[in-house]
């Protein structure tokens, strides 16, 4: 049976009626089946992704009418005509037929019917699009569109194809002779040998990297240790810093306290304390020493606490710069106690004391103290010769101004007994005159030997 195009269109735009439900169940399953979107220039949905369905055996062929289908329907039913196509012949059949032609009417009515047809032309369109990527049928514009498209299509695979064809007869070409092939095998071995080479070196490059990546790594960590060590340096450094500032302010205000000290002690040296210790001067016809007179006269009575005052000034001034010169007086040992001091006589393994001190008692008792007195000042007199030989032996410049003789000095006696008050008085202010030229010489020394001190 041959199906027309007009019949066809008939077929799809004709109503469904009572097959309506079977199409609704076909569609579904097709929209199961693939995710579609409806392009506006064509009815007909266009899938986004395309699976081809086969049909089964049963359903894989078209139902065609018989011959004799074909004759009767030139009788009894009207020709399906086309746009394209002016008639369809008709057959005619012999009468003695008759039942066998009821039959077979039968079996074309029912296959002619609108469901049948409709159910061939899908299957044929099924067939079509399991067959291709496109799903039939297609309206003008889709099927335009689809020529376009494979025509680009055609013009890429064409100049692809011409691609080939130019490499393919270059490379025909191209062909190496015999000599020209054992060259480049040999430069092929030549490079792979290189290769070879290379790819050595590349490993002991690799080790070596591996080598100086753990010594770097060393490195860093002696880095980072330095790092430490240097910041517990410096902070030792500023704190001995802060430590040699401190010490250093120490230092100064010391060396300005020792400076001060210095000129003070310098002051201190200039400064004859001898002078000052011992005061030795003149009261009218009387010597003085630190203000107490030394002798007495009838017009001028002196009292007795006095003159031992005095007189213990005196042998404490002569003991203090015996001891500053460092000179040992002989057959003689001054013990200072004041107004009650003595002076004794040392001669072997005996030693007499005599006190150098007077009393205003009378009688034997008195006459006997003076006796002691008198040697006591006589001894006062040699020790004064013995640190006065002394001073002139040290200072060949040194005179003193009265020379004295056992028990004379200046030739009056320094006895009490047997002796006048004046005369007595006289001789012991020339003693204090001598005894204040020692202490000049003994100031000069005492300064001289501190300069020398000072000096190393």
């Amino acid at each position: 049976m041959t199906f027309h195009y007009q019949a066809t269109a008939d077929m799809l735009i004709a109503p469904l009626l009572a097959e309506g439900q079977f199409e609704a169940q076909e569609h579904q399953k097709r929209a199961v089946k693939q995710v579609s979107f409806p392009d506006p220039m064509c009815r007909k949905p266009m899938p986004t992704e395309k699976r081809k369905s086969y049909p089964i055996v049963s359903e894989s062929f078209v139902m065609l009418p018989h011959p004799n289908q074909q004759q009767q329907q030139a009788i009894h039913r009207p020709i399906l005509a086309s746009k394209s196509t002016n008639t369809v012949a008709t057959v005619t059949t012999p009468t003695h037929v008759e039942f066998q032609t009821t039959v077979e009417e039968a079996n074309w009515t029912r296959n002619n019917s609108l469901s049948h047809r409709l159910k061939v032309a899908n299957r044929l369109f099924d067939i079509m699009s399991s067959q291709s990527n496109v799903d039939h049928p297609l309206c003008q514009e889709c099927t335009d569109m689809l020529l376009e498209a494979l025509e680009k299509q055609l013009e890429d695979v064409s100049r692809e194809r011409d691609c080939y064809i130019e490499f393919m007869k270059k490379v025909k070409d191209s062909r190496l002779s015999n000599e020209e092939e054992q060259e480049l095998r040999k430069q092929l071995e030549e490079l792979q040998l290189a290769e070879e080479e290379a790819s050595a070196e590349l490993q002991k490059l690799q080790e070596e990297e591996k080598r100086l990546e753990k010594e770097l790594e060393g490195l860093e960590n002696q880095v980072e240790r330095l790092d430490d060590e240097e910041d517990e340096f410096w902070e030792k450094c500023n704190e001995y810093q802060l430590n040699l500032d401190t010490f250093q302010n120490e230092r100064d205000s010391i060396n300005l306290k020792y400076d001060h000290d210095v000129k003070q002690y310098d002051k201190l040296q200039k400064t004859v304390v001898y002078n000052d210790a011992f005061c030795i001067s003149h009261d009218g016809p009387f010597g003085t020493i630190n203000g107490f007179r030394l002798g007495r006269l009838s017009t001028h009575p002196v009292e007795w606490n006095e003159i031992n005052a005095a007189w213990g000034q005196t042998l404490l001034l002569l003991y203090t710069i015996a001891n500053k010169l460092k000179f040992q007086f002989q057959n003689y040992r001054l013990v200072p106690m004041g107004s009650f001091s003595r002076v004794e006589k040392v001669g072997g393994d005996s030693v007499i004391s005599y006190e150098l001190y007077g009393t205003g008692d009378f009688g034997l008792n008195r006459m006997f103290l003076n006796r002691r007195f008198d040697h006591a000042m006589v001894a006062i007199l040699s020790c004064l010769k013995q640190l006065a030989d002394f001073a002139e032996e040290k200072d060949k410049s040194l005179r003193l101004p009265y020379r004295i003789n056992k028990d004379k000095i200046g030739d009056l006696s320094i006895r009490l007994q047997f002796n006048q008050d004046e005369s007595w008085t006289k001789a012991l202010r020339y003693m204090l005159t001598n005894m204040k030229w020692i202490l000049v010489f003994a100031s000069r020394a005492n300064t001289a030997n501190e300069s020398e001190t000072s000096a190393k």
